[in-house]
């Protein structure tokens, strides 16, 4: 019977996980184009760079459907993002990333940095996530300043 329950719970959390992220993609290309339709004769709408994070919203053949940051539909060839981890993206413009999880650590080089700079999710501590950009650089930012997917 215990057995049973400790498979319950840890089938539970994976579901919860799951569901959370499930529909979360980002872009693995170091460049991407968003479309207005599912093909490459629709209008580009948009041109990404690399761990950019969308909302999966459906799938037709080898395209998604995706909303961003702003609520913007878009498509995006499939094979251009992965859903393999999270991916966020800075909500404001000047914001600030710093050496630690906290305002008391003090602001990276590159920062601030402007609305629509996309990044890799390495961890979370409290409300502070530890990045990664597509050039390798890692800092801290406050969670209400980014959309994660």
């Amino acid at each position: 019977m215990k057995k049973i329950a400790v498979e319950f719970v840890i089938f539970s959390v994976l579901l919860i996980f799951y569901s959370q992220n499930a529909d979360a993609l980002c872009v693995k290309a170091s460049r991407a184009n968003l479309r207005s339709g599912p093909g490459t004769k629709y209008e580009k709408t948009w041109s990404v760079y690399q761990y950019m994070p969308f909302a999966k919203l459906e799938k037709y053949g080898k395209w998604y459907k995706v909303k961003d940051v702003d609520g913007d539909v878009h498509w995006i060839y499939a094979k251009l993002v992965t859903d393999k981890y999270l991916c966020g993206v800075v909500k404001t413009d000047n914001t600030n990333i710093r050496t630690g999880p906290g305002t008391r650590y003090k602001k990276k080089s590159y920062s601030p940095i402007d609305k629509y700079y996309s990044f890799r999710v390495l961890k979370k501590k409290g409300r502070w996530v530890n990045i990664k950009d597509m050039d390798g650089d890692t800092g801290w930012v406050h969670d209400s300043l980014i959309w994660v997917q």
